[in-house]
């Protein structure tokens, strides 16, 4: 399987594992009488509709470049991470709203049954966030590091639930509302994640250029090839699940234009091959005037 058939298996796993758990938490929320368990449900809500835009990214974003996108599709899924951004932050915002309300007018105490359900979720969600996050490395996607993030923030937001309730519980009375202050808390967790998913995707579709890291590395790469002088210039940016990159090279002033055009050649070959997985490379000639 490749990472590209693992990114798109893993969201269509996230949709059905965020429907099963994000009914489960709203029922059992509303029977054990506790809002942050609600909340909890609610923002997996937002989960199952982000994993969607991923997965619609993804398979977009993996497109081949055609008459009408003769630079391909990529930034499909630059806009799927804007879009998994969005949802972080609308979902920050329902539960931070909900919550205030609950905190005014306190109800009685959560069942203790709600921390078992709590429990799994935990376990769950950060199992599939861990899988999800790896898929995303390799894949040096966005859209897909979003999502992970999304599991991830319903973990730490079922976790505050956790901790919440089991005040509640412990407290008594006085702390009925403890799982409504946990549940707001987390939304600061939820809106820092949005943010950093947001500006993630908002550098890629201004062509942002990649880490200084692997440009240099991309630099050292094409000037190894034999017959290269120099590098000049070297632009990098990420394009879907791959980069896209203009490099100027430096040849002998007095080589002929055909060996000269068989050393770009050489030097798109050499990067095409590289683990950087880019996917489009312009070579510039440049004589060497030293």
């Amino acid at each position: 399987m490749t990472s590209l058939e693992k990114g798109l298996f893993l969201s269509k796993l996230a949709i059905a594992v965020n429907v099963l758990l994000a009914a489960t938490k709203i029922v059992t929320g509303i029977v054990g009488n506790t809002y942050a368990l609600v909340a909890d449900g609610i923002e997996s809500i937002t989960d199952v509709f982000s994993s969607i835009i991923v997965w619609g990214g993804l398979r977009l974003a993996a497109k081949p470049a055609d008459r009408e996108h003769p630079f391909g599709h990529g930034k499909a899924e630059s806009i799927a991470g804007m879009l998994v951004a969005a949802g972080l932050l609308f979902a920050a915002g329902l539960i931070a709203v909900q919550s205030i309300g609950e905190i005014r007018h306190p109800q009685q105490a959560p069942a203790w049954y709600t921390l078992l359900v709590l429990a799994g979720v935990i376990v769950v969600k950060e199992t599939l966030s861990r899988r999800v996050l790896r898929a995303g490395d390799a894949l040096q996607s966005t859209a897909l590091k979003g999502d992970a993030w999304h599991h991830r923030s319903d973990a730490l937001t079922s976790a505050a639930a956790f901790l919440g309730i089991g005040i509640a519980l412990i407290g008594g009375k006085r702390f009925n509302a403890a799982d409504d202050w946990a549940a707001l808390a987390a939304c600061g967790i939820i809106v820092f994640n949005g943010y950093r998913i947001f500006r993630a995707a908002l550098d890629e579709l201004m062509d942002a250029s990649v880490a200084p890291a692997i440009v240099e590395s991309i630099r050292g790469l094409a000037g190894g090839v034999e017959g290269v002088q120099a590098i000049e210039k070297c632009r990098v940016r990420k394009s879907g699940p791959g980069l896209a990159l203009d490099i100027h090279v430096h040849v002998a002033a007095e080589m002929s234009v055909r060996e000269s055009h068989r050393i770009a050649h050489r030097v798109q070959d050499a990067l095409l091959a590289s683990p950087h997985r880019i996917g489009d490379v312009t070579v510039h000639i440049e004589p060497d005037e030293d």
